[in-house]
């Protein structure tokens, strides 16, 4: 379900975000809006996306997604309506990549999660998942691909 997971360095990448702080049944309605309204905000202000769509979480929390969907951005973003600038963390982390549909996601995690408790790593509260290919790359989920993040403490 998720490839061998590594650690890496990444670079923090600015962004055009917009943030949220949703019931966890909420999320499958305001993820795809979102995203939309984001790539419109970028194209009219005659910005590229440097990079695939995220999402980036605060922290776990029970019953709430406190997080931001972001895209990358090829110079700053100007504030419009809910999109704000932001950035796609960087630093020392450990990823791994899921391959599948979305609904399969929390499993994705909870494998993660499990590699990570058995190696001893201790992790940050922050998490993000990078949605290197999806819907847009056709209907067959099994070429989908989700980096899924943690920040290394």
């Amino acid at each position: 379900m998720i490839d061998e997971p590594q650690i890496v360095e990444t670079v923090a990448k600015a962004a055009a975000v917009i943030p949220f702080r949703i019931p966890k049944a909420k999320i499958g309605e305001v993820m795809g809006p979102a995203f939309g309204e984001l790539f419109g905000t970028l194209a009219a202000q005659g910005i590229a996306p440097a990079g695939p769509a995220f999402s980036h979480h605060a922290r776990l929390d029970p019953e709430y997604f406190e997080f931001e969907v972001g895209v990358p951005a090829s110079k700053p973003v100007a504030a419009s309506g809910r999109v704000k600038p932001g950035e796609l963390p960087g630093g020392r982390v450990i990823k791994t990549t899921y391959r599948g549909g979305y609904e399969g996601l929390g499993g994705g995690w909870g494998e993660f999660m499990k590699w990570i408790d058995a190696s001893g790593l201790k992790t940050a509260g922050n998490f993000w998942e990078i949605y290197a290919a999806g819907p847009e790359t056709g209907p067959d989920e099994s070429k989908w691909r989700t980096e899924l993040v943690r920040a290394l403490a």
